[in-house]
């Protein structure tokens, strides 16, 4: 695998097949969303080049595309400038979970912020269309509910989150600027909490964190009472809303979500069941800025799109325990927690 930009010796001879082949960049293509977009693109014909720094992103969430002749990996920070011959840009290239964007908030902000500066320049020299993974945490603790694209938000700019909402509401912006000012071909996705295989065991989102527990017959950490609510989507119905505003004409923001609303208790309760745990909820207190509820309307998705998420919270989580189940049996889990 490439280790480097500088050691990226293929782009020519990829780029003489874009007649054939449609050439994709995904931004942070090892980790958990970007390594099932990476597959799809895949199996959808796509030429595929990868550009993670590892810092979140894993090698094994691309291991079975490692020995595919159409799909390249390149080490490299993407606050670093990079040049690449392609015809469309997936920036994904961000930490998502709390405890892992927290532990170094200005790099963060600067993923996200000089990240999308640098994918957008990319996109104006070669005309490529470019899909920002803009967040539902730029509604941030939302007055409004469900969160429409056309509410503003509440966001802290001085919270423990704000690295990130901030981040994403700034490289949002940009996106719209570079689209206004310099005609870039712009798609922004507001993705609202998704799961599936392949969540980090110690990235520290809910999903994983009660999987894990309930593995592990641990505690399950409810945080406060446990009434703030949630939806959740499933990672492969994502990455089809993704590739669909893609092939869009939408240029405004998308929320892409389930509208499936439970609260955080209930995904706890249904996780225990479902894996047949012993294990027992506890509180914590709640951190701060935490949302008390979150669901996306998506009516635009619906119409402009024909997109709605079809998996059920059950199906899905039977799917992502029975990952997870593989990891503890195969005795990586708990290497992983602790690395």
């Amino acid at each position: 695998m490439d280790q480097s930009k500088n050691s990226w010796s293929y782009n020519s001879s990829w780029g003489a097949a874009r007649g054939r082949q449609k050439v994709s960049l995904v931004m942070g293509g090892a980790g958990f969303l970007g390594s099932h977009l990476c597959e799809r693109l895949r199996c959808e014909g796509h030429r595929v080049i990868c550009i993670d720094d590892f810092s979140t992103g894993r090698q094994e969430n691309i291991a079975g595309l490692k020995q595919d002749r159409g799909f390249r990996a390149v080490r490299h920070d993407v606050i670093e400038p990079f040049d690449f011959d392609v015809d469309e840009i997936y920036d994904l290239a961000c930490p998502a979970s709390p405890p892992r964007y927290q532990l170094d908030p200005i790099r963060t902000f600067k993923t996200s912020v000089i990240g999308a500066l640098n994918a957008l320049e990319l996109a104006h020299r070669g005309t490529a269309r470019i899909l920002l993974s803009s967040t539902s945490e730029v509604y941030g603790d939302p007055a409004v509910h469900p969160q429409p694209e056309h509410y503003w938000g509440n966001v802290n700019p001085f919270g423990p989150r704000s690295c990130y909402d901030e981040g994403k509401r700034a490289a949002e912006t940009l996106f719209h600027d570079y689209h206004e000012r310099r005609g870039v071909d712009i798609r922004v996705a507001r993705i609202f909490n998704t799961y599936g295989p392949r969540m980090s065991p110690s990235d520290g989102r809910v999903v994983s964190n009660f999987v894990v527990q309930a593995l592990k017959d641990e505690d399950i950490t409810l945080y406060g009472d446990g009434s703030q609510t949630r939806s959740f989507c499933f990672v492969d119905d994502l990455v089809e809303g993704l590739l669909r505003l893609m092939r869009s004409e939408l240029t405004t923001p998308v929320n892409l979500g389930n509208t499936g609303e439970f609260s955080v208790r209930e995904l706890a309760e249904l996780v225990i069941d479902l894996s047949g745990s012993k294990s027992r909820i506890v509180h914590h207190p709640l951190p701060a800025d935490d949302p008390r509820q979150r669901r996306p309307d998506i009516r635009l998705a619906e119409s402009s799109l024909g997109w709605t998420p079809s998996t059920p919270l059950r199906d899905g989580l039977v799917k992502t325990i029975g990952h997870f189940n593989e990891v503890l049996n195969a005795g990586l889990l708990n290497q992983e927690l602790v690395s």
